[in-house]
């Protein structure tokens, strides 16, 4: 099994730093504890859900958080930089058209291995990066 993490764009680190740092030290100031353990409750999520993002090909299933896609259905890769919700940390993404209608928007760090870690158990996806 090979696991890849996902990219992480600076910019969104500092951003969600920003948005919730605020709120802990403004409850640590005017001594409001609940609202600094909210913040920093939330913080803490956020950072483990950041670290739980990662793609794993397990022989011929590409495994991304508890969905299952196998790589057998994929049909096409390309680049986009789609804002959309995804389980991606940075805007460098690409998409992974499977099955009829389905996509899944990722940030693979090591992108180039990736893609041909597919191509080894699926050969005929149509890749455009």
């Amino acid at each position: 099994m090979k696991v890849y993490r996902s990219k992480i764009d600076w910019w969104l680190i500092i951003v969600i730093f920003i948005v919730f740092c605020y709120p802990m030290i403004e409850g640590l100031l005017s001594k409001d504890y609940v609202v600094f353990s909210v913040s920093f409750g939330v913080l803490s999520l956020v950072f483990l859900m950041f670290k739980s993002i990662k793609y794993k090909i397990d022989g011929e299933n590409l495994i991304i958080w508890w969905k299952k896609i196998d790589i057998k259905s994929i049909k096409k890769i390309y680049s986009t930089h789609n804002p959309l919700s995804s389980p991606a940390l940075s805007l460098d993404r690409i998409a992974v058209v499977y099955n009829k209608y389905d996509e899944v928007l990722i940030s693979p760090k090591e992108r180039e291995a990736f893609i041909q870690e597919l191509l080894k158990v699926n050969p005929n996806i149509m890749v455009q990066i």
